[in-house]
Formats: structure tokens, sequence, C-alpha cells
């Protein structure tokens, strides 16, 4: 898990393509909480707006395993919920800005990779994409997977504990 100190540099070209620089004003670098603060501030912009649209979902199930595929049309901004415990992310098709603790990340499918927990990400899609989040579950009731694996608040994320802890919760309380 990240810590208050980090610094996330979003001074490279990517940031522009999500919109960021009306969000970021003269700062380069980002403490974790000011991350933290910038992906609020960011969802709450969207929700205020009142263009939230319905994106579409598939859902798949195998021994074991859930994938949860998202359908996300060329120029959406969206923003992820947080995860509780690690898992696989596959982009199978498209081309989408991803911010996260690790800055921001422009990739083209094909590309997988593993995220943390705690992980709550802003994407903003160049092309129509394709975004697979596998989970390892035999559930098959959907609501009940979202209680298994999304939280909350950061209190619920595995591995999180102590000083980090109280900083992410003092943070999901100012949004």
């Amino acid at each position: 898990m990240t810590n208050e100190n980090l610094e996330i540099s979003l001074d490279e070209n990517p940031h522009e393509d999500l919109g960021l620089l009306s969000f970021l004003g003269d700062k380069k670098h980002l403490t974790t909480a000011e991350f933290r603060d910038l992906i609020a501030l960011i969802e709450s912009t969207l929700k205020a707006g009142g263009g939230q649209i319905e994106l579409p979902i598939n859902h798949h199930f195998s021994k074991d395993v859930y994938a949860r595929e998202m359908m996300i049309p060329r120029g959406v901004l969206l923003v992820g919920k947080i995860h509780k415990y690690q898992n696989l992310n596959i982009i199978s098709s498209g081309e989408i800005s991803v911010l996260s603790v690790d800055g921001v990340k422009r990739v083209k499918a094909p590309y997988t990779f593993v995220s943390d927990p705690g992980a709550k990400r802003v994407g903003y899609a160049h092309e129509d994409t394709v975004w697979t989040t596998i989970h390892g579950t035999n559930e098959t009731d959907v609501d009940k997977i979202e209680e298994l694996f999304i939280a909350k608040n950061y209190s619920e994320v595995a591995g999180i504990t102590g000083d980090e802890l109280k900083l992410l919760e003092d943070l999901n309380t100012r949004g």
C-alpha cells in the first residue's frame, strides 16, 4: 500500500488526455492524500454534471472464477470503485488512459496487469475499450460478489492497518 509521502508525478503529456489540468491547477506532483482528494473531486464533479451513463457489463463465470467485462465507449471518463483485494485486469481491445497511484498511463490493448488492494482509478477511453476484471470466487450472484470484493471505504481493504487506515479514513470522510 502507498504511504502519505508518495509523490504521484503527473507532469507527462498523457494526463491532458484525462482533462486533469483543470483539476490540478499548477501542481506537478501529488501526495497520496492529494491523489485521493483528486479522485474524489473528479468523481463528485462527474456525478454533479448529471451526464452519467450506464456502461454495458457482461458477467462470465467458470470454476472458482468471475470475470466482469465492461464495454467503455470512446470519449467516456469514468471512476472505478475501491477494490478490497488484488485482482487481474485485462484490456482486450481499445485504448485508455488510466490515472492511479502510479500516475497516468495510456495503454493500448492487449494489456494485462494486477491491481493492488485499495485500487481506485480514473479512466478516459480514447477508443471503444473492453476492460475485464477477474476475481477468484465460486459465487455467481453479482450483488454478493460486489459485497465480497468492493469496499465502501478504505477500512474494508485487505492489508491496510494503523496510520495508513487512519489517513485513508480521514480522506474518505472529507468527500
